[in-house]
């Protein structure tokens, strides 16, 4: 939550009237906790359990493809659970998390055959869902690590993106979790190799019985957030960003400048996309594996506006006026004779013959 006493919620009265120094109090008091070592001896070369243990485990991902495909994995879940519901060395582990007055909720429920249900739930304040997420599924884990009967560990969660960064190489801020994770799973995989884990997608539309239960306790606490406290760097970046973009569609919509050359983009609704930075935005998923296409998307968008549009709209301050002159050949022979504000659409071009 905002601290009424930090330097951004300063008017420039106040700030005139202040003597000596001014210390930011929301820095002091929250601080900024480390989520990430590189160091960490899980990701040094050849120590990495995907290089050891790739066959140990596995994602079941849901068939966009399909028509009815919430249909099929809800009965595709049904099925598994059948199955392995009542072997004693199988441990099912179904995760979510929820975050409410920028409080966290982390839940994990762990099936075990013949023994009751284990329920493991953590709150943390300032950390995005992201890490929340990774969280409860590093608690669930270590609670089937635990039992040393176990020999196979099902992950069922509705955020399998969280799931996979457990074996992301690249470094990463969730990497303080995954390095708990990989060391669990060093221990649980080396003490019989025939010992998997499977990662199972569970998208909350679903409310199938087991994931719902579980989102329905993320989403039962009403908890007060206590200060001071620390902040994550995922929502130190993840605050700025929405700070810096809500200021970018607030000056987008009231300023004359938008120009008539830039495209509204709409969604399959026909309402507008709303900006995004988050898992490399959808723009860049569908366009950033290949410069040309990337190339070819942004000049649709910009309806191809001349580049002078584009200074004048994103730089309204500056001047690009030059004295220096151009002079360009036409196709029918004749030359224009063009300034640098000619060139971006502001001045008039004098034809010479």
């Amino acid at each position: 939550m905002p601290n009424h006493h930090s330097i951004g919620s300063l008017t420039n009265r106040q700030k005139i009237l202040t003597k000596g120094h001014l210390i930011d109090s929301y820095n002091k008091a929250h601080r900024i906790f480390p989520s990430f070592s590189p160091l960490n001896p899980e990701f040094s070369p050849g120590h990495f359990i995907m290089d050891n243990f790739s066959d140990c485990f596995s994602f079941t991902l849901v068939n966009k493809k399909e028509k009815e495909k919430d249909k099929i994995r809800a009965q595709e879940l049904d099925d598994m659970v059948l199955r392995n519901s009542s072997l004693p060395h199988t441990a099912l582990v179904i995760t979510d998390a929820s975050i409410k007055n920028d409080i966290a909720t982390s839940i994990s429920h762990v099936h075990i055959a013949n023994r009751p249900l284990t329920k493991t739930v953590h709150h943390a304040l300032f950390v995005t869902s992201t890490e929340a997420e990774l969280f409860a599924i590093r608690y669930g884990i270590n609670q089937a690590c635990s039992n040393d009967t176990i020999s196979k560990i099902i992950v069922i969660t509705n955020s399998i993106h969280a799931a996979k960064k457990v074996f992301d190489s690249k470094s990463h801020p969730s990497q303080l979790h995954t390095a708990a994770i990989l060391c669990e799973l060093w221990g649980f995989f080396n003490s019989n190799y025939d010992n998997s884990i499977e990662f199972w997608e569970c998208p909350s539309c679903l409310k199938w019985r087991l994931h719902h239960d579980v989102d329905k306790d993320s989403k039962s606490f009403h908890l007060t957030p206590s200060y001071p406290c620390k902040i994550s760097w995922d929502f130190c970046k993840k605050t700025d960003s929405n700070n810096i973009i809500n200021q970018w569609k607030t000056m987008f919509q009231a300023s004359d400048g938008k120009g008539k050359h830039f495209l509204d983009l709409l969604d399959d609704d026909f309402n507008p996309i709303e900006l995004s930075y988050t898992k490399d935005s959808p723009w860049l998923q569908a366009f950033g594996h290949s410069n040309s296409l990337c190339a070819y998307a942004m000049r649709a968008i910009t309806n191809h506006a001349p580049i002078g549009e584009n200074r004048l709209r994103f730089l309204p301050n500056m001047d690009f006026f030059c004295v220096h002159a151009t002079i360009i050949p036409s196709n029918r022979g004749n030359t224009f004779f063009m300034s640098a504000k000619d060139l971006m659409g502001i001045g008039t071009q004098e034809e010479i013959h």
